[in-house]
């Protein structure tokens, strides 16, 4: 089940239609299709939809039961969904720590995860004009290893990129199960994008960077929080 409402590549150059890549770096072939009792629903925000390094339609695409919106207003039947519980992939008070113990399936119904993608501030615009969405229950990740996203700058040193942060979520909620596999073209696509602008650009920009994530990195939870 995968929704988008998208637009096209950033750059204008022909893409792939299914990941949005240009097609001389398409990441189809590391996408795997990874069932979850976990319904995931991510609401995404235009600006972040444009970006070249959208992380959350890879993983998306990497889900099977996962769906993406883009938009600033939403209908709260995208999270009201029957036979599921809704939960908010925000931190707040009186968030679960989502950590990896406890039973595969817990009891109760299955959850849906609503995940935010985009900055703090655009989280915050879509909280505000979603009371109801607002109100769900939270869930938020424990720490854990830094973020592998190497070439976007966070401000924050525990933020995790979008996949990164469903990829820990679903570890969490489905453990002993891992979602290791939804990483991959992750990997993949921050590796094309260092080895594109060079090993001297990368260390100049990226490594030596003062408040870069070498220095305190974690790439970016907007939501928890996650991508910049």
């Amino acid at each position: 089940m995968h929704t988008f409402q998208a637009g096209r590549n950033s750059g204008g150059r022909a893409a792939c239609a299914r990941c949005r890549r240009p097609l001389a770096h398409c990441l189809c072939r590391w996408i795997p299709s990874l069932d979850s009792r976990t319904r995931v629903l991510v609401l995404q925000h235009p600006e972040e939809a444009r970006h070249a390094l959208n992380t959350a339609r890879l993983a998306v695409l990497g889900l099977r039961n996962a769906s993406l919106h883009v938009g600033r207003q939403f209908d709260a039947a995208l999270w009201q969904v029957a036979g599921y519980q809704p939960w908010l992939l925000f931190p707040g008070e009186g968030a679960e720590v989502l950590a990896p113990a406890g039973p595969a399936h817990p009891a109760g119904p299955p959850r849906l995860l609503v995940v935010p993608d985009g900055t703090w501030r655009h989280a915050r615009q879509l909280l505000a004009a979603h009371p109801d969405l607002a109100a769900l229950p939270r869930a938020a990740l424990a720490g854990g290893p830094e973020s592998r996203y190497r070439v976007r700058h966070a401000g924050h040193p525990q933020a995790l990129a979008t996949i990164e942060a469903v990829a820990a979520a679903l570890d969490a909620l489905e453990a002993p199960r891992s979602f290791a596999a939804l990483l991959r073209p992750f990997d993949e696509l921050v590796g094309g994008q260092i080895a594109a602008m060079g090993q001297a650009r990368y260390e100049r920009d990226h490594v030596r960077r003062a408040g870069s994530r070498a220095e305190g990195r974690r790439a970016g939870q907007k939501t928890n929080p996650r991508e910049p």
